[in-house]
């Protein structure tokens, strides 16, 4: 557990453990949840598909590819324990390859339109 107060910026590192250098990490999706099981029907999304969805979220440099760093600010569930849990997904990708997923970057879903 890590304690932070609310509103003030918590900070994340992600690291890939590899001896190959040539290796890229890339944060897809991020979301919290005030249960550390069930992070579906009760969530708030942080990043999704690539894409920034808190205002507060920012990334910040890295010399390394393989690490990646990102900070939002603190909040809590209403009505709930003071708990909140993160569940991050990323993406390993070869540097350099420009059609993988590290290189596209946030995807925006498009809406369908309806027809008559």
């Amino acid at each position: 557990p890590y304690r932070v107060g609310i509103n003030q910026n918590l900070f994340l590192e992600a690291s890939l453990h590899s001896s190959d250098p040539s290796l890229e990490l890339f944060l897809d999706t991020c979301v919290a949840s005030p249960t550390r099981h069930n992070f579906t029907t009760k969530f708030y999304p942080i990043i999704e598909n690539g894409c920034a969805k808190d205002p507060t979220y920012a990334t910040y440099y890295s010399p390394f590819r393989h690490t990646l760093r990102f900070k939002f600010n603190a909040f809590q569930f209403i009505q709930s324990n003071p708990e909140v849990y993160l569940q991050c997904e990323l993406v390993v990708c070869r540097a350099y390859d420009y059609s993988s997923r590290c290189y596209q970057g946030c995807l925006q879903r498009s809406k369908r339109e309806a027809s008559s």
